[in-house]
């Protein structure tokens, strides 16, 4: 599954490719892909054709297109689910074997002429949202100042990469959990955008264990948790993203390489980095964890009793 880096990453691409252009037609090629558009096919097409594309957005995991036209402003929503890619591309391209939805947007001498939808495993999909505003009067997320937010993603919290998340923000809302602090920091309605590998990273980072209570966590141990969310997605947004998985790639197609940066997650027997630099020898480890891994250093990361 795509982490909020590999989903940073299209966006920016997006805005690099796509905002500002006009949807000169639509075509939908597999049903599957717009499942989530309840009104089906011929009305996908034809309320996204003749809109203009004013901002990409994200929240979290959650990615949107704002749509200028001649009904009210809307939002194309673009899931990515687990093998979703939305690359652009000339038109005269050979189709790619996955293609579900095509957008053809206004010429530029400059740009590829499609934006297109792809999906091996269709878990993912593109639909047409309303808007609704914000719980918090705030902008609906990163790459637009209107505080609206498509209806399909209301439920979900901010993510460290937004300017309206805080320490204490992120503070007050895992108090609000009594669970494992790693399963908080999953709860995409107590933070939005953290998978298992930056899960991982940043716990790693904080010297915290998944394990810990949010009954007993303290201001001083968020604020550490914070900065380590925020520097790890940070540095994977430099990286262009973990992409493990060559299906995660950005609009122009290049994949990222943070995976060679990873200190925790995928080390199950190699030395903690942080101890080896202490002199001191000890193996991260591989647990189970809500039917995936969690990796950790026992020595550096304390599992409470």
């Amino acid at each position: 599954m795509p982490e909020l880096p590999e989903v940073e990453v299209v966006r920016r691409g997006l805005v690099d490719w796509v905002v500002g252009r006009n949807v000169e037609s639509v075509q939908v090629l597999d049903l599957r892909s717009i499942r989530r558009h309840h009104d089906g096919r011929s009305d996908f097409e034809k309320k996204l054709a003749d809109t203009t594309i004013s901002a990409a957005v994200r929240r979290g995991k959650f990615l949107w297109m704002l749509l200028d036209g001649p009904r009210r402003p809307t939002a194309l929503v673009g899931h990515l689910g687990m093998s979703g890619q939305l690359l652009v591309e000339e038109a005269a391209a050979p189709d790619e074997k996955h293609l579900k939805v095509r957008l053809s947007l206004t010429p530029d001498a400059a740009k590829p002429r499609e934006l297109r939808f792809i999906d091996q495993r269709i878990f993912g999909g593109m639909f047409l949202s309303p808007l609704v505003p914000t719980l918090d009067h705030m902008p609906g997320g990163l790459g637009s100042d209107i505080d609206w937010i498509p209806e399909a993603a209301s439920h979900i919290a901010r993510d460290v990469l937004d300017t309206a998340s805080t320490p204490e923000s992120l503070y007050l809302a895992l108090r609000k959990r009594n669970t494992q602090l790693k399963r908080a920091i999953l709860d995409q309605e107590v933070i939005s955008g953290v998978g298992n590998i930056y899960a991982d990273e940043a716990l790693w980072a904080a010297k915290l264990h998944g394990l810990r209570s949010t009954a007993t966590i303290r201001r001083p141990d968020v604020q550490r948790l914070h900065e380590a969310l925020v520097d790890v997605m940070s540095r994977a947004l430099d990286a262009g993203g973990t992409s493990f998985d060559a299906l995660y790639v950005n609009v122009n197609g290049a994949s990222g390489y943070f995976d060679r940066s990873l200190n925790a997650y995928g080390r199950e027997g190699k030395s903690c980095h942080r101890c080896e630099a202490a002199g001191i020898l000890s193996i991260i480890r591989r647990d189970a964890f809500m039917g995936r891994s969690s990796y950790t250093c026992p020595r550096c990361q304390r599992k409470p009793r």
